[in-house]
C-alpha cells in the first residue's frame, strides 16, 4: 500500500511539473509582442501562476536558446505588475529565491534588474549580500538605487562605508546616479537657487542640511556645494568629512573647490584639505589625489585664513576693558588682572550651544585676545525681533546689525554700514538684511582706515573710512582687537573666520646692516641680482618660492661672486623638502662637488630618518655634518646666518650654532662621503639656491663682503 502511495504522488508531480512546462511553454510563445491587447491574457494568468510556473521560466533564462523569449515574458510581466503591490511583493520574492538557482551571468543580472524595476522592500536584504559580490555588485547596486527609498539608500551607505574598490567605485557611481537630478527650465516653477549670488546659496544650504531628515537629502543638498567656490563653501563640505555617509563626497567637493580657487590658503583651509586627501579613492584619485597632493605641499602657511571660533568653546577670547585709549594708559599688570576678570563675566555672558557662539542678552563685548591690522574677515550671524548687534573694527564701533523694523532708530537703511561714521558715509548702499531669525552672512575686508563689507554677498559698504569713535581728531588705531558688540539683545555667530593682510613685504636692511656694509639681494619685489633658471623661481607677495613646474626649481645664482663673505637669510620649508645653498661654486655642474653644498632639509621628514649625518640641514654635504633640532617646524620661517671666511664655514640657525668647521681639515683625509670634492678649494665664486623638485620660500636675502 505504502509503495502505491508513494508511486501515485510521484506521478502526480510528474503530472504537475508536465502542466508547468505547458503553461510556461504557451505564455513564452506569445512574446516577442508587437501590441498589448495581444498578451493581456496571458499576463493574466501568469498572475495565477505556481511557484512550479516560475521556477521553469526563470531556468528558461540559463538556456541560451530560450532566454530571448523568456526575458521578454519577465520584463513584460513586471511592468505589469508593478503597480499591483500584492502581485509585485509574490514576483519579487520569487525572483530573491531563485538569485542562487541561477548558473550563468545572464540569467542573475536580469533577476537584479527586475529586482530593482519592482522596487519591493523584502528584495533590499538578498541585493545587500551581493554588495559584496565582485561580479554582481554593480547591478546589485544600481538595482537598490532605484529603490529611492531610505532602507535601500541605507543598506547602499552601509556597504560603501565598508567597502574597498572596485566594490567602492560600483556602489558610488550607483548613489551618484541616483542623486542625479536635471535642472527644470519651466519657468511657471519657483526660480532655481542658481539664481541667487553664491553668499546666499550657501546660507540656504546650510538651513537645509540642518532640517534634513535622512542621508538621501543629505546627499542632494551637499551636492549642491559643488558649483560653488569660496572659503565658505570649502568649510561647508569640511564639515562632512567624518560623516560616514558623505565623507567621501564632502571629500570630493572639499578637494575641487580648494582647487577651482588656489588662492586659499591659511589653516583652516590647509585643514580641511588635508582631511579630504585620504578620502578621495576610486576613479576620482588618479589625477585629483596627485593635483590635490602638490596644491597642499606648495600652499603658503602665511597670510591665509584662521578661524576665530573653534565651536567648542571661548579659545581665543576675552572678556572687554575699556577701550583702546583707556587700556594704553594702564600698566600691562593692571591690564591682565583686569582682562582675567572680565573674561571670567564673559564665560556667562557669552555661551557655546549647538556650534554656535551665542550672546546671551546681558553683559559686554567679547574681544579677540590677538589684535588685528589690515584683514579679511567672514562671519555669519542671527537675531531675533528688536535686536541690535555689531563687529567692533581694530577695537571701534562698528559694522552694524539690527532689526530693520526699527524705524525710530533708523534700521530701516539695513545692517552692514559703519553707525558711527559722522563725517565720512554711515549707511549701507542698500538693504540686503535676511529675515529676522534667519542668517546673514558678513565678508569684512579692512585695509588701513578704508573698510568694505558685503552682506550676504551685496556690496554695501565700499571703501568707506572707519572714523576713530573713541577721539574724532585721531586715525583709526593701526592695530586693535576685533570685538562682537553685546547691545542687550540675542545674537548668534559662527563661522568667523580672518586672514590677516600682510602690509609692504619688501625687506629692507637694518641700519645696523647698512653700516656694516650689506647689500639686498633679494628684497621681495625682483630677481634682478640673480641668474640662472629664473623660470623655477617665482616671486611672489614678497618672497622668492621655488616653483617645481618651472624644472624642478632647478639652481638660482647670485650675479656676483664671492669668496670670503656673510650670507643672511630667511626660508620657510613645505613638507619633506629638500634645497641647497651652493656657495664659491660655478653656474656649470653639481655645486656640491664643483662647489660646496650648505643643506637645506625638512630634516624631521620621515623620507630622510636614514640619512647620514653629513646630509641634513646645515651640514657641509659630504664633508662636515651639522647639529640637528634647530628648524622650527614646518610653515615658520626660519633666519638663517652662513659666514665663509678661508676655509672655516660656519652656520647659524634660528641664533644657534649648527656647524662651525673646517673644510680643510675635514678633507685633510679623504671626506666623509668618500667622493672627490674639488670645489673645496675654490677661492670665490657664487652663492645660490639648488633646487631639488620641493617648493620652498626665501626672502629677505643679504650678503657682505669679508
Amino acid at each position: 500500500m505504502k509503495k502505491i502511495l508513494i508511486s501515485l504522488l510521484f506521478n502526480f508531480a510528474v503530472i504537475l511539473l508536465l502542466h508547468a512546462q505547458d503553461n510556461v511553454t504557451k505564455a513564452v510563445a506569445t512574446f516577442p509582442y508587437q501590441k498589448s491587447a495581444d498578451v493581456q491574457t496571458v499576463l493574466s494568468s501568469m498572475e495565477s501562476w505556481a511557484k512550479a510556473d516560475w521556477k521553469k521560466l526563470l531556468s528558461m533564462l540559463d538556456d541560451d536558446s530560450l532566454k530571448l523569449k523568456a526575458t521578454y515574458a519577465l520584463n513584460a510581466y513586471t511592468h505589469h505588475t508593478a503597480l499591483n503591490a500584492a502581485g509585485r511583493t509574490k514576483l519579487s520574492g520569487m525572483l530573491s529565491s531563485s538569485l542562487n538557482a541561477a548558473t550563468t551571468r545572464y540569467a542573475k543580472d536580469l533577476m537584479i534588474q527586475e529586482l530593482g524595476l519592482l522596487g519591493d522592500a523584502n528584495a533590499i536584504k538578498p541585493l545587500s549580500k551581493l554588495l559584496k559580490d565582485e561580479v554582481y555588485c554593480g547591478a546589485a547596486a544600481r538595482a537598490l538605487a532605484t529603490f529611492k527609498t531610505e532602507a535601500a539608500t541605507a543598506a547602499l551607505n552601509k556597504a560603501l562605508s565598508s567597502s574597498k574598490a572596485p566594490l567602492s567605485q560600483h556602489i558610488q557611481a550607483a548613489i551618484d546616479n541616483a542623486n542625479f537630478k536635471l535642472q527644470t527650465t519651466m519657468t511657471s516653477l519657483q526660480p532655481a537657487a542658481s539664481t541667487k549670488n553664491s553668499a546666499q546659496q550657501l546660507l540656504d544650504l546650510q538651513d537645509q542640511m540642518a532640517a534634513a531628515k535622512n542621508p538621501v537629502q543629505e546627499r542632494n543638498i551637499l551636492a549642491r556645494a559643488d558649483h560653488l567656490t569660496g572659503l565658505g563653501a570649502l568649510v561647508f563640505a569640511g564639515k562632512y568629512l567624518t560623516n560616514p555617509n558623505l565623507k567621501r563626497q564632502a571629500a570630493l567637493i572639499a578637494a575641487r573647490i580648494g582647487l577651482k580657487d588656489k588662492t586659499l590658503s591659511g589653516k583652516a583651509v590647509r585643514d580641511v584639505l588635508e582631511a579630504a586627501l585620504p578620502l578621495i579613492s576610486g576613479t576620482d584619485s588618479a589625477f585629483l589625489v596627485k593635483e590635490l597632493r602638490g596644491h597642499l605641499n606648495s600652499m603658503p602657511y602665511d597670510h591665509g585664513f584662521v578661524s576665530l571660533f573653534n565651536e567648542k568653546n571661548l579659545d581665543g577670547w576675552k572678556g572687554l576693558v575699556g577701550n583702546p585709549i583707556s587700556r594704553a594708559k594702564m600698566s600691562e599688570q593692571e591690564l591682565l588682572k583686569a582682562e582675567a576678570e572680565a573674561s571670567v563675566n564673559a564665560q556667562q555672558d557669552w555661551i557655546v550651544k549647538d556650534g554656535l557662539l551665542i550672546f546671551t542678552g546681558h553683559g559686554d563685548n567679547l574681544c579677540t585676545i590677538k589684535k588685528y591690522g589690515d584683514f579679511e574677515m567672514y562671519v555669519d550671524w542671527k537675531i531675533t525681533e528688536k535686536g541690535d548687534a555689531g563687529i567692533y573694527l581694530r577695537g571701534s564701533p562698528q559694522v552694524q546689525i539690527w532689526d530693520t523694523s526699527r524705524r525710530e532708530v533708523g534700521a530701516q537703511v539695513g545692517s552692514g554700514g559703519l553707525y558711527n561714521n559722522q563725517k565720512n558715509q554711515s549707511k549701507p548702499l542698500m538693504v540686503a538684511d535676511n529675515k529676522i531669525g534667519e542668517w546673514n552672512t558678513f565678508h569684512i575686508t579692512m585695509v588701513g582706515e578704508k573698510v568694505s563689507v558685503e552682506l550676504n554677498g551685496v556690496l554695501v559698504t565700499d571703501n568707506i573710512t572707519l572714523e576713530n569713535y573713541w577721539d574724532r581728531k585721531l586715525p583709526i588705531f593701526i592695530k586693535e582687537q576685533i570685538e562682537l558688540q553685546a547691545h542687550g539683545t540675542y545674537v548668534a555667530y559662527r563661522n568667523i573666520f580672518i586672514r590677516e593682510i600682510p602690509g609692504d613685504l619688501s625687506s629692507r636692511l637694518t641700519e645696523d646692516e647698512k653700516k656694516q656694509g650689506f647689500e639686498m639681494l633679494f628684497d621681495g619685489s625682483n630677481l634682478d641680482k640673480w641668474v640662472g633658471n629664473k623660470a623655477g623661481y617665482l616671486v611672489e607677495k614678497g618672497t622668492m618660492v621655488v616653483n617645481p613646474a618651472g624644472g624642478s626649481g632647478g639652481n638660482l645664482y647670485t650675479a656676483n661672486q664671492y669668496g670670503d663673505f656673510e650670507f643672511r637669510f630667511d626660508f620657510q620649508l613645505t613638507p619633506g623638502a629638500n634645497n641647497g645653498l651652493g656657495i664659491r661654486t660655478p653656474t656649470e655642474g653639481d655645486a656640491a662637488y664643483v662647489g660646496m653644498e650648505l643643506q637645506i632639509l625638512d630634516n624631521e621628514a620621515d623620507i630622510y630618518k636614514n640619512l647620514n649625518t653629513y646630509q641634513y640641514h646645515g651640514s657641509v654635504y659630504g664633508v662636515i655634518p651639522a647639529r640637528r633640532g634647530f628648524l622650527k617646524p614646518v610653515g615658520e620661517w626660519n633666519e638663517e646666518v652662513v659666514i665663509a671666511k678661508g676655509s672655516r664655514i660656519k652656520v647659524i640657525l634660528n641664533g644657534q650654532v649648527i656647524m662651525d668647521g673646517d673644510i680643510k681639515e675635514a678633507s685633510l683625509h679623504g671626506t666623509a662621503d668618500h667622493r672627490d670634492h674639488p670645489g673645496l678649494h675654490n677661492p670665490k665664486g657664487h652663492i645660490g639656491f639648488l633646487g631639488h623638485g620641493s617648493v620652498v620660500r626665501f626672502r629677505n636675502i643679504r650678503v657682505k663682503t669679508l
